[in-house]
């Protein structure tokens, strides 16, 4: 009896394992700094991709955040702020959708092309990816005071880590040599 109860107990506790939560956070290494947010944009109305006669200057002419998707925005601000995450600087791809993500959740942010989204245009891929690794790499010569958060799509951030991620997931990655990214943690606020 004592064998099979042995296996039982181990079988129990591999099951819980798998089932136990996700690792929590870890906020001390956000606190510290010099991590990059790579966060894509929050839900968005139904469909995929945007309406044909897309335009960025008119978020009319996009696939927008939808209200739960604007709520869920503040809501990851409202957390990293509580957990006292310092944050230096935020970047947005021009679409509609992640610029209101990065401000609902950050107040701010500064528009850069290369997070552009390139669902539609893979080509673009290589040299916006590029341009993003390069910048990463010099936040780890020069170490912001704080996080750096890159708001953008999962077509992108797929391309930088090979990580599919959510809307409003984020993938705190840090430089790695001069050029390439490693995905440190994911965090799903």
């Amino acid at each position: 009896m004592l064998p099979r109860r042995r296996f039982l107990l181990g079988a129990l506790a591999l099951g819980a394992a798998r089932l136990a939560p996700a690792e929590e956070p870890q906020w001390q290494r956000l606190r510290r700094g010099g991590l990059v947010l790579l966060m894509r944009h929050a839900q968005t109305e139904p469909g995929l991709g945007d309406p044909p006669g897309l335009r960025l200057d008119d978020c009319a002419t996009q696939r927008n955040l939808s209200d739960a998707g604007r709520d869920h925005a503040r809501r990851v601000g409202e957390r990293l702020r509580a957990e006292r995450v310092p944050v230096a600087q935020v970047f947005s791809s021009p679409w509609c959708r992640c610029r209101e993500t990065a401000t609902l959740a950050f107040g701010t942010a500064e528009e850069w092309d290369s997070l552009a989204s390139f669902f539609d245009r893979p080509d673009l891929e290589p040299q916006a990816t590029e341009r993003v690794k390069r910048r990463i790499a010099g936040y780890a010569r020069r170490r912001p005071a704080g996080n750096v958060v890159m708001v953008t799509h999962n077509v992108n951030i797929a391309a930088l880590t090979r990580l599919s991620v959510g809307p409003g997931e984020i993938v705190l990655v840090r430089p790695e040599g001069c050029c390439e990214v490693r995905p440190v943690q994911r965090l799903l606020l």
